[in-house]
């Protein structure tokens, strides 16, 4: 992936000091992807201040079929609804995992269903696998030994990471069951406890991290 940024810093002009854009993707189907408006602003706050990460503040909006979406190594995906991915978008977001691009998918309730189905279009022979705590994405600027925290209930469950990879390198990641969206948000959207947002940010934080560095 660290090959991949640097040549899209040439193609952009942009030199090696520069902070990096991150994207919000805009996708079909109805569902409500631009829910949780102050999540990825209040994220990328935190971790540049605390995991050292150089991020550019405003995030962008970008369109799984746009070959815009070659220009942002991070891309977060949410929502409630329905997804819907044409072929052609499905092929391009396809390209642009397997090229060095990383996809954060956080199912803010109720995604699931039409999300998974939606990746058959995207990655037809391969599988969602579940991560371990094990795993480096827990252990990057902070230390989830029990892995995914849960930051709101939903249906009872515990929450759940979920990835698809090119060879070892972890290309998309969904968490559902969790709700890190919406702990990223100001905190009088929702009132959570301080502790909850801290725990939900520094989670995003750490996906940050793995993506720009792995």
């Amino acid at each position: 992936m660290k090959i991949w940024l640097a040549v899209m810093l040439i193609v952009l002009g942009i030199s090696g000091a520069s902070s990096q854009k991150i994207a919000l993707l805009k996708y079909d189907g109805g569902g409500d992807w631009y829910a949780n408006p102050t999540a990825l602003p209040n994220l990328i706050k935190f971790s540049n201040e605390k995991a050292k990460t150089s991020i550019d503040s405003k995030p962008e909006t970008v369109s799984p079929g746009s070959t815009d979406i070659f220009q942002y190594p991070f891309i977060h995906m949410t929502g409630h609804g329905n997804v819907y991915f044409s072929d052609a978008a499905s092929e391009n977001l396809r390209n642009y995992l397997l090229s060095g691009g990383f996809l954060h998918i956080d199912d803010n309730y109720g995604m699931e269903p039409y999300l998974l189905e939606a990746l058959k279009k995207v990655f037809p022979d391969r599988e969602l696998q579940e991560l371990s705590p094990a795993h480096p994405i827990f252990k990057q600027a902070f230390n989830f030994p029990k892995g995914l925290p849960k930051i709101h209930e939903h249906d009872n469950k515990p929450p759940q990471a979920f990835g698809i990879f090119e060879e070892k390198r972890l290309v998309l990641l969904f968490t559902v069951e969790s709700d890190l969206g919406d702990g990223w948000e100001s905190p009088e959207v929702h009132n959570d406890p301080e502790e909850v947002r801290l725990e939900a940010l520094k989670m995003g934080a750490n996906i940050l991290k793995y993506a720009f560095e792995n």
